[in-house]
């Protein structure tokens, strides 16, 4: 472990042991040293020679931050780093807050189309986001996963031969040699070089397609090599040895090439020739007997990481089969019958728990049935219902499905074990065919409007299984480590999680098209107005000054300051920082983009306030390869002021709503008619109240 200690001076002898604060031991060179006292005023005391490695461990001693590497500038002790975690601005945490929507039924009902008729005039906070919703789904729906049989031919280009610099090595086209696929010139045959051809080959390959790499040639060189030299003597004594064999008749031609040709393809041999000797031939994969050979010399875990290695050339040469043959596969001997137990319980299930079969098993009583082509001419419907369809609906129906039918032409399934069923769908879409790489954001471009997810959320952890039938959303957005509390607290449980009743309350009549709202909580400390921006998927809190702080004249004369001039920027730069500082996040971003004096004075604010991250590049070379590159980004959260307590406003009850609402008709009855359970089964009048107080009169 010495080499891995830290370069310096080395400890004395005495004092590689020595622990103690009141050592008395005597001064000598290369032996001991005296005892002092940590510089940083720490309250440790070591030998002089152990100074370096104390401050190491020093909790006075100046490091970095743990995230330094991140983005953080910050250096303080290191006692204080566990503290400046909390607060650092590198430590950056994702909200992974998820909620599901289900797809609209009627996306046509009175509510939703009068919301986007009057979408500009009043902002309702959970059509907002639902629309918000609706959009980044419609921009990650392939219309290829649905309806791929509705596809245009992708149009199959040839792959570029990307060239990187030396770093990343050259790459070329593919060659084999020596049964190896090397990056160079390779042969249209399919075949294996070997030898001066491989060499030839890569001299080419240098001419043709620059630089190869030559590390990757060595290393195959150096593993065949013992190989191929044993692979020649062997067949010079083969050769020798059926020379001295010929009597008169013709030999057989021989089994292998010559280590020149331009491949090596494995030859039959007749039953005449005399078996090879296994013994005397090399390791190579195409030699036969080598599996022989190596079951016999080497141990099983190298015998089998040589066929998982060779497996594949062993297979080419003709030396293993691909697969088990019928006649040596394994066939079960004489077994033992197992006793079966059956276990009978006087529990009997329900009737209406008892599953119902598609089909029974009585083929006397079924139906007969043919097989017939039909289309949606034979339904005999009208034109009206028969013509185009919806492409927003028809892709959010099959996406939505437990299980996703209809998507194909003909789809086979297999029904209750036992039979088959052949489904036939078919869609009438006006721009089929739709692009190799279409979204459903592409295909309803240009087209009005139509809300087709529900407004109301539904919220699911990770841990638990979500709905097959519905769309998932997650918020994704980036906070500071001491920030992501109060974004959790304020945004997903106070504001998101009350928008079906409670944060914002909708007329009772909204089923028959009523778009009325109102919000009935607002932050207890100061009036304010929530809203939410589609544009960057945020909730945010605009402060209300109330009318009596601000008189006419002082209207009028700051109507004129802002035509004319900008008294704000007027102001020191050391005043608009002190304003600057009460602003939150989400401001103090908005604030930087209004002028370059106002984005320095944010800027001052972004160790304090800001977070550090990475963000990702691509960058692109001019033969053609690519690379993605890091660079660290400032930048302020979407934060709005915490918000400890919410109240009820003083906005009016619904009940004044209801009053002149439009679609609250009333009813009035002139005519005397039964109440509800007034008369039994028999039509006789039951006793009530009335009755019986009416009978003790």
């Amino acid at each position: 472990m010495s080499r891995y200690r830290r370069s310096g001076p080395r400890l004395h002898r005495h004092c590689e042991t020595c622990y103690s604060r009141r050592c008395k031991a005597s001064i000598e060179v290369s032996v001991s040293c005296m005892v002092i006292n940590c510089r940083l005023l720490c309250g440790a005391s070591f030998h002089m020679c152990k100074e370096d490695e104390h401050s190491l461990l020093c909790p006075n001693e100046k490091v970095p931050c743990l995230n330094a590497h991140y983005g953080c500038p910050f250096t303080m002790c290191r006692s204080r780093l566990a503290k400046h975690l909390e607060v650092c601005p590198a430590s950056v945490v994702c909200c992974s807050m998820e909620w599901i929507r289900w797809p609209l039924e009627n996306p046509d009902a009175p509510l939703y189309t009068n919301l986007l008729k009057e979408l500009h005039e009043q902002e309702s906070l959970d059509l907002s986001m639902a629309l918000r919703d609706q959009k980044h789904l419609c921009a990650r729906l392939k219309m290829r996963r649905c309806f791929p049989e509705l596809m245009e031919e992708q149009e199959e280009e040839p792959a570029p031969v990307e060239e990187y610099d030396d770093e990343d090595g050259a790459v070329g086209k593919e060659i084999v040699c020596n049964g190896i696929h090397i990056n160079g010139l390779g042969d249209s045959g399919g075949g294996l070089v070997n030898g001066p051809a491989c060499e030839k080959a890569l001299k080419d390959d240098v001419v043709l397609n620059g630089p190869v790499d030559k590390e990757k040639y060595n290393l195959f060189e150096k593993m065949f090599s013992m190989e191929m030299g044993g692979c020649k003597q062997a067949e010079a004594k083969v050769e020798a040895s059926k020379a001295k064999e010929k009597t008169g008749e013709k030999s057989s031609s021989k089994g292998s090439s010559k280590s020149q040709g331009a491949s090596v393809e494995p030859e039959k041999k007749e039953a005449n020739v005399s078996p090879v000797d296994t013994t005397k031939t090399g390791l190579a994969p195409w030699q036969d007997g080598v599996l022989e050979r190596l079951g016999q010399e080497v141990k099983p875990r190298e015998f089998n990481m040589y066929v998982v290695h060779h497996g594949r050339m062993l297979i080419a040469f003709g030396q293993m089969d691909a697969c088990t043959p019928r006649e040596r596969d394994f066939v079960y001997g004489s077994l033992e019958p197992i006793p079966v137990q059956t276990l009978h319980s006087t529990y009997k299930a329900p009737t209406s728990y008892r599953q119902k079969r598609i089909q029974l098993r009585e083929f006397n009583a079924r139906v007969l049935t043919e097989h017939k082509c039909v289309g949606t001419s034979d339904l005999d419907l009208p034109e009206k219902d028969g013509g185009e369809m919806d492409e927003m609906f028809s892709t959010l129906l099959c996406y939505a499905e437990t299980e996703i039918r209809g998507h194909k032409i003909s789809e086979t399934v297999p029904t209750d074990g036992l039979y088959i069923d052949i489904a036939t769908q078919t869609y009438n879409f006006t721009t089929a065919p739709f692009k190799y790489n279409a979204t459903l954001t592409d295909i309803t471009e240009g087209r009005d409007l139509k809300l087709h997810v529900d407004l109301d959320t539904e919220t699911v952890t990770l841990r638990h299984n979500k709905s097959t039938s519905t769309f998932t959303f997650m918020c994704g957005h980036f906070f500071r480590r001491d920030e992501i509390a109060s974004h959790f607290k304020n945004v997903h449980l106070d504001i998101q999680s009350g928008l079906s009743g409670w944060f914002e309350q909708r007329c009772p009549l909204a089923y028959l098209g009523c778009t009325f709202s109102q919000r009935r909580l607002q932050p207890s400390t100061q009036r304010a107005k929530v809203s939410y921006n589609q544009d960057l998927s945020i909730f945010t809190l605009t402060p209300e000054v109330p009318v009596s702080l601000m008189s006419d004249s002082q209207t009028v004369s700051l109507k004129a300051c802002v035509k004319y001039e900008d008294s704000l920027s007027n102001l020191p730069f050391e005043v608009l920082c002190h304003i600057a500082s009460y602003l939150d996040s989400f401001t103090l971003s908005q604030l930087a983009l209004v002028s370059r004096l106002f984005r320095d004075i944010c800027a001052t604010f972004l160790q304090e306030r800001g977070m550090v991250g990475f963000k990702w590049c691509k960058k692109s070379y001019s033969h053609g390869g690519a690379r993605w590159k890091p660079t660290k980004v400032w930048e302020f959260s979407t934060l709005f002021s915490k918000v400890g307590n919410w109240c009820i406003g003083d906005a009016p009850s619904m009940a004044e709503h209801l009053k002149h609402c439009p679609f609250y008709q009333t009813e009035l009855k002139t005519k005397p008619f039964a109440l509800a359970s007034m008369f039994d089964e028999k039509g006789k009048e039951r006793q009530n109240l009335v009755s019986l107080f009416m009978g003790h009169k």
